[in-house]
């Protein structure tokens, strides 16, 4: 056990120079396959109101399923406040169908395989040799890099302004449904 965490605190400090897009920043706008193959924009998104978007590694990554299904309990509450949620990994769109099943998500799984959105959020890195000989992410990426995003999420007001961001090295550390939730609703009572 020992190994595997000093292999995890590898990755961390190889992902700890990574800072991602900060509060205030504007979101960069993208179009990105979902599950079934169709283009979702976040512009288009936004018409609709609040998103919500998380980026996670892979749904190979188990700390990223366990996220994935703890926000998924929230969507109620999520949607009631007029706020939706996108999740984004760089694995194919298989994958993300693989995702929303194995999770039972009912909301937008969407495929960067070639990192771009990822790269644009300033949430790429490399997470090392020592990792790449434990997996092949040229075979789990639908790209065929050998790279992560950090996992982050953001909250994204209708304007494309980022209200909130938590962009955490240490891929353990997420944004939790409650704090989602609390920043949406003083968003909300703002309006």
């Amino acid at each position: 056990m020992s190994e595997l965490k000093d292999f995890q605190k590898l990755v961390i400090a190889n992902a700890s120079g990574v800072k991602g897009l900060s509060k205030g920043d504007t979101a960069p706008d993208f179009s990105l396959p979902n599950a079934f193959g169709k283009k979702i924009l976040l512009s288009q998104a936004l018409k609709s109101g609040i998103v919500i978007i998380k980026f996670y590694r892979g749904e190979w990554c188990p700390i990223c399923n366990l996220d994935l299904r703890a926000i998924q309990q929230h969507l109620p509450q999520i949607r009631s406040l007029g706020a939706s949620l996108i999740a984004i990994s760089p694995q194919r769109p298989d994958d993300a169908l693989t995702a929303i099943q194995k999770n039972e998500l009912e909301y937008e799984v969407l495929s960067d395989a070639d990192q771009e959105v990822i790269k644009a959020y300033n949430l790429q890195f490399d997470p090392g040799e020592d990792y790449h000989q434990r997996r092949d992410l040229s075979v789990l990426n639908g790209g065929g890099l050998k790279t992560l995003p950090v996992p982050a999420t953001f909250i994204v007001n209708t304007n494309q302004i980022i209200e909130a961001a938590h962009v955490e090295a240490n891929y353990t550390e997420r944004m939790g449904p409650r704090e989602i939730i609390e920043v949406i609703e003083k968003m909300v009572n703002k309006m």
